[in-house]
Parts: structure tokens; C-alpha cells; sequence
């Protein structure tokens, strides 16, 4: 189990999926949640989390990126003891892979995403791994 005071950070764009929230807290984690990325880079300047959940949400129609996640990793590159699981959409693992060799992405859960991969992902984590 986690130690008191983990920090874990949930980036919920789009959804549909099960709210994980009080699996979260079972393991631990005090939770935040934020539903835009801006407020969420906002949020990493505030305070580090031990754990951030988001989503791989691809945009064709951004010119220099593939998607907003791209943004909020460039700010955690810089706190390498923060640990990030994504969860994507199957059909786009060809972009969510070439920005995963790129930035740090310690663990990743395709869609549908459900409550036993979520944990194992969590405890990995926080064992270091």
C-alpha cells in the first residue's frame, strides 16, 4: 500500500470510462481531478504528484502536435520522480507510441480500461517501477 501523503493527479478530457477515483484512494492517494490540460499544467507548477492518470486523446488538426497530452509531458520530463499512465485508443497506438518514445509514458492501458489494470498499474508505480 502507498504511504500517507501520495499525490495522484487525474486528467479526465474526454472520459467514458468507470471513475476510478475511489480506487485511487483504496491505494492510498490523496486525488485531484482536473478536466482540462491547461488546468492541469497549471496545477504541476503548484504541486508535484507522486501519480498522474490521463488520457491519449489524438488531434489531427494540431499542427505541431498530436494531442494535448503532449503538452503536460513536456512540463513532467522535468519532474522525473512523477509516475504517468495513459490510457489510449487501440486504433491510435501508431501516434500514441511515437510520442511515448519521445516523452516519459511509464505505463499505458488501452481502452476499455478497467479497474484490475488500473490497480496493477498503480502498484507498479508506486513500487518505483
Amino acid at each position: 500500500m502507498n504511504s500517507p501523503g501520495k499525490l495522484l493527479l487525474s486528467i479526465v478530457e474526454l472520459g467514458g470510462y468507470p471513475n476510478f477515483a475511489p480506487l485511487y484512494r483504496e491505494l492510498g492517494y490523496e486525488v485531484a481531478i482536473e478536466t482540462r490540460m491547461r488546468k492541469a499544467i497549471s496545477f504541476l507548477k503548484q504541486r508535484a504528484p507522486d501519480v498522474i492518470v490521463t488520457e491519449f486523446n489524438f488531434q489531427s488538426d494540431f499542427r505541431d502536435r498530436t494531442s494535448s497530452l503532449e503538452s503536460l509531458l513536456a512540463v513532467v520530463q522535468r519532474m522525473p520522480e512523477v509516475r504517468v499512465i495513459v490510457f489510449y485508443e487501440e486504433e491510435y497506438l501508431p501516434q500514441f507510441e511515437a510520442l511515448r518514445a519521445r516523452l516519459p509514458v511509464h505505463h499505458a492501458l488501452a481502452f476499455p480500461v478497467d479497474e484490475a489494470g488500473v490497480r496493477a498499474c498503480l502498484l507498479a508505480a508506486d513500487s518505483g517501477n
